[in-house]
């Protein structure tokens, strides 16, 4: 289990270093979700993805108290909606159209409900 966690960890580095490049996909909650691989895994890269610079301080954030950044939350909010506003223009069916929109409204509930971070 602790290599399929430590693999796992990797994946989520990597996808979250795409979400730093590309502008629809978030990339915070994958390194706190490797964060999490890690931690279970090898506390030599966890102790790194958390006290890296640029990576660490959401991590540590988020543990402490839940909290995400107001910019963070506008930039989700925003993108779920752009991203079911491109999936409307689809042919997907009905269903799924109807589905993604009742998850990214509880996504989005959940994201705005959270505590903001003051940087404290």
């Amino acid at each position: 289990m602790r290599h399929l966690l430590f693999a796992a960890g990797w994946v989520f580095v990597g996808l979250g270093v795409l979400g730093l490049i590309l502008p629809l996909m978030p990339g915070v909650v994958f390194f706190i979700l490797a964060a999490a691989c890690f931690s279970r895994s090898s506390p030599r890269f966890e102790a790194w993805l958390v006290n890296h610079r640029v990576l660490g301080p959401p991590i540590v954030s988020w543990r402490r108290t839940g909290a995400i950044p107001r910019p963070a939350k506008a930039v989700a909010c925003l993108s779920m909606a752009a991203s079911w506003g491109l999936l409307w223009l689809t042919s997907a069916p009905g269903f799924v159209k109807i589905g993604m929109a009742v998850l990214f409204l509880g996504l989005g509930a959940y994201v705005a409900t959270r505590p903001e971070d003051t940087g404290l």
